[in-house]
């Protein structure tokens, strides 16, 4: 057969998705993460996977998903947390804006599934499935060797638990509590996700009227992570908008690098910190490094961090600021403290072994 003759959608499909196929999968094995190091890659929007000199694999807010794929109706569900937010009904135009960088499929260890809410961009059924059926395992403080387990806010776990997760697998977590896998320690922390607090159990018309009711438990719903690692503290702030609390939490605790989810804006919205909400969040927690994430994946809130660069160059010396902005790129390694210094990420060049075999060209002056 021809290849035109054989080729079809599917077989499309297959060959070019994920992607980056299981490139990153296979960075991630063979990483070997030196003594008083932690090692991190950015899986889009607000997934970080982490990994540590005693073989520690945690994910958080690994999500496999997509947005808007058709014109459909061209409209919102009239329950959607948006539309709770600002009364929109015309279709939100959030199309997924990066690639899949990692096969969910693929991955042969983790010690942990983490989330910080139960959004859809935040959690994975792809990703739960296959930890499931892999029967993967890790070991617990004890050394004993348990099933991977799923931990986040109760409105995550239920969402877990309604996918066919096993309810003993899951682990609910309220801030102030602390787990131990591994070489890491994870402390939970208030989430400040306001997003959350307007999100409703139904997307429908029948939607539980929100006007006039006090807001539901946050900790229900939403919280923040701290990964204590042999490399340092990594603060996770999922999808949390920007709260004057941020500073409690750097006063009782010691972070080297805090993660925030930055974006546009569109008019009507806020669902994302701003360039200067970001670098109010760094300041308050006292951080080392603080690196924007989340503006990468939706059509419609992506954003320019230079924005976030050209503010914090006008306000560095004034404000007397302690830590910098590292921007990232996804599917990139950041070691900490080793990448202190840096302040962007740019992917592995290449080519660095040119003209170390013989050329096969015309002439040199060709080039």
């Amino acid at each position: 057969m021809s290849k035109v003759s054989e080729t079809t959608r599917e077989s499309w499909i297959m060959s070019t998705f994920p992607e980056w196929g299981t490139w990153l999968n296979e960075e991630i094995e063979s990483e070997e993460v030196k003594p008083g190091t932690v090692a991190m890659w950015w899986l889009g929007c607000t997934g970080i996977w982490f990994k540590t000199p005693g073989g520690c694999n945690l994910t958080i807010d690994l999500w496999c998903g997509n947005g808007k794929r058709t014109h459909g109706d061209g409209r919102m569900a009239e329950g959607h947390q948006m539309a709770n937010m600002c009364g929109a009904r015309k279709m939100q135009p959030n199309l997924r804006a990066v690639p899949f960088v990692i096969d969910p499929f693929a991955i042969k260890k983790v010690d942990g599934v983490l989330a910080t809410h139960y959004h859809q961009d935040h959690m994975s059924a792809e990703y739960a499935a296959h930890v499931i059926q892999s029967g993967m395992t890790t070991t617990d403080e004890n050394g004993n060797e348990i099933p991977v387990p799923f931990i986040g806010p109760l409105k995550s776990v239920e969402t877990w638990i309604k996918w066919g997760v096993p309810k003993e697998r899951c682990k609910v977590v309220r801030p102030g509590d602390t787990i131990k896998i591994r070489d890491v320690e994870i402390v939970v922390l208030d989430s400040f996700d306001r997003t959350c607090l307007v999100t409703t159990d139904s997307t429908g018309a029948d939607r539980e009227e929100l006007t006039g009711i006090c807001p539901t438990d946050m900790d229900d719903k939403a919280v923040n992570y701290l990964i204590k690692t042999p490399g340092g503290n990594i603060y996770h702030s999922g999808d949390s908008h920007y709260s004057i609390y941020f500073a409690k939490h750097g006063k009782d605790h010691k972070v080297d690098v805090a993660f925030g989810s930055y974006g546009e804006n569109p008019v009507g919205m806020a669902d994302k910190m701003t360039s200067c909400d970001v670098l109010r969040m760094a300041e308050a927690l006292n951080c080392d490094v603080v690196i924007p994430i989340h503006y990468d994946v939706w059509s419609n809130f992506m954003a320019d961090v230079n924005e976030i660069r050209v503010l914090y160059d006008m306000k560095k010396d004034r404000l007397d600021y302690r830590f910098h902005p590292f921007f990232w790129e996804v599917g990139g390694k950041y070691v900490y403290p080793t990448d202190r210094e840096k302040k962007a990420y740019h992917h592995p060049r290449g080519f660095e072994d040119c003209f170390e075999a013989p050329q096969n060209i015309p002439f040199r002056s060709c080039l």
